[in-house]
């Protein structure tokens, strides 16, 4: 067979999603802009899920294709089927939301799918330069994503800072690949680790671009200290975009994280050991000390989702299997946790048709939504960490992955944030509970956002614990294929 066309096959989510984009622009050209929204919205999510059915064949072994820049493997697997879901998801979700405020245009499905396509071309990323080209197509699809509603101050504002400090991020990021090539001589993954674990001492040059690069990746991830564009642009870009931004990128750029620093720097893990750690306390602190001041329902998120980062690296700092089992595990329950909060917040108008923005606004929900109270205290508590619901098994296991490795200190601290985080979810099952009505709330979501809430509440619920035995299986597989050989 064809080199190129063996490895079309090996990729075959990224060729999916070229072909579905490139047609989806077409269709949605021809159709015209105004009325092809929700037609291509399901052309996009059936592509999505065709593209996920490709992933049925999970390689046992790594198979590399594109002459080294590219791996299918079972890591890779994992976090694509995530990835799909998320940006299904973020797609049907958008619907009632954009009809709404009359920006339902075709170009929104199409955009998330180029992001989505560039996200799996970061987590099969074998080389850097790969790694740079998948990550920057999603990046460039996310820039516009942000600044979506142009006509709109705070949405352009969005879109303005999420471009400048991501092309500041990129920028970092490719200083530090080119630092690694000029004292490596190579960009592949696997020749650096062998590069590192040949050299008999440390190499500066090679610490300063491995630095270099995981700040670009930190910003990716809005770890501490480079969280800063998160709650401004969660609040200003549109709502359904703040919770795909959320969820799949956060995704990708944990998996692309883990497989350079395990799969590249695994010679070198006592040197990124010690940042990982540093960026995991510092987001667990600040994601759950900013947050407590909140008022504003997406900024309150954004800050839950770099408090979440931060238990999520606590499984990274040991460098394990074992670590990176629990991390893929809590990156999975954590994408239906803020997906489902997102939605709801998504499916309540004020009854002037305005959205609801303040945690204020919630008050008195349980009286007036019960179901919607409901699913939305149980996301809050398993985001919280609570048992017997389902977020606080991840959250365990990437603790005891920590105290297993000896990092008692990391998985105290990590404790600690977990109680003042609890506050803030808390409190706003508080005002939804105890706090009498204000704001006169009405539920104009659509049917499918109501399904797909019943279907993330139940997973997070105590019912979410039978689907516990085969996604941990599936995330210590994942995990495994990483270490191998």
């Amino acid at each position: 067979m064809n080199p190129t066309l063996a490895s079309i096959l090996i990729a075959g989510p990224e060729a999916v999603l070229t072909a579905g984009s490139l047609l989806a622009l077409m269709l949605g050209t021809f159709l015209g802009r105004d009325r092809a929204l929700v037609p291509l919205t399901l052309v996009c999510v059936s592509i999505l899920g065709v593209a996920g059915f490709t992933l049925a064949d999970d390689p046992v072994t790594a198979v590399v294709a594109f002459d080294g820049l590219y791996v299918a493997d079972s890591f890779s697997a994992f976090l694509k089927v995530l990835i799909l879901c998320a940006a299904a998801a973020s797609m049907l979700m958008a619907l009632p939301y954009l009809r709404d405020v009359k920006t339902g245009r075709f170009e929104y499905p199409v955009l998330i799918m180029l992001a989505t396509l560039g996200l799996c071309m970061m987590v099969s990323a074998a080389d850097l330069l790969s790694l740079y080209i998948g990550l920057e197509l999603a990046a460039l699809a996310s820039y516009v994503l942000a600044a979506f509603h142009r006509g709109e101050g705070r949405s352009a504002e969005a879109g303005l800072k999420y471009f400048v400090l991501g092309a500041l991020a990129s920028g970092i990021l490719l200083y530090g690949i080119t630092l690694v090539y000029g004292f490596a001589g190579t960009t592949s993954l696997d020749e650096i680790a062998r590069v590192i674990a040949a050299s008999g001492s440390r190499s500066i040059g090679l610490l300063l671009g491995l630095i270099f690069i995981m700040a670009g990746l930190a910003f990716k991830i809005s770890a501490v200290p480079f969280h800063m564009w998160t709650p401004d642009v969660y609040e200003g870009a549109p709502t359904p975009v703040a919770a795909f931004f959320s969820a799949a990128p956060k995704a990708a750029a944990l998996g692309l994280m883990v497989r350079v620093l395990v799969t590249g720097f695994g010679p070198a893990g006592a040197d990124w050991q010690q940042i990982i750690i540093f960026i995991a306390i510092a987001s667990m602190v600040l994601g759950a000390v900013a947050a407590v001041a909140q008022t504003n329902l997406k900024r309150l998120l954004a800050y839950s989702s770099i408090a979440n980062i931060g238990f999520a690296l606590v499984g990274l700092a040991p460098g394990n299997e074992a670590g990176i089992s629990a991390l893929l595990f809590y990156t999975a329950v954590y994408l239906a946790m803020t997906l489902g909060s997102f939605l709801v917040v998504l499916q309540l108008r004020r009854a002037d048709g305005s959205p609801v923005e303040l945690m204020a606004d919630l008050a008195g929900l349980s009286k007036v939504r019960p179901g919607l109270a409901a699913a939305l205290a149980i996301f809050m508590f398993s985001l919280a960490g609570i048992p017997p619901l389902l977020g606080f098994w991840p959250k365990f296991a990437v603790f005891q992955a920590a105290v297993d490795q000896g990092l008692i200190g990391l998985a105290i601290i990590g404790f600690i944030a977990s109680v003042v985080a609890a506050f803030y979810y808390l409190r706003l099952i508080k005002i939804m509970y105890f706090d009498e009505p204000g704001t006169a709330l009405v539920s104009d979501g659509g049917a499918m956002n109501g399904a797909m809430i019943a279907g993330a509440a139940l997973f997070c619920s105590p019912v979410g614990m039978l689907a516990i035995t085969p996604l941990v299986a599936a995330s210590a597989r994942a995990a495994a294929a990483l270490f191998q050989a």
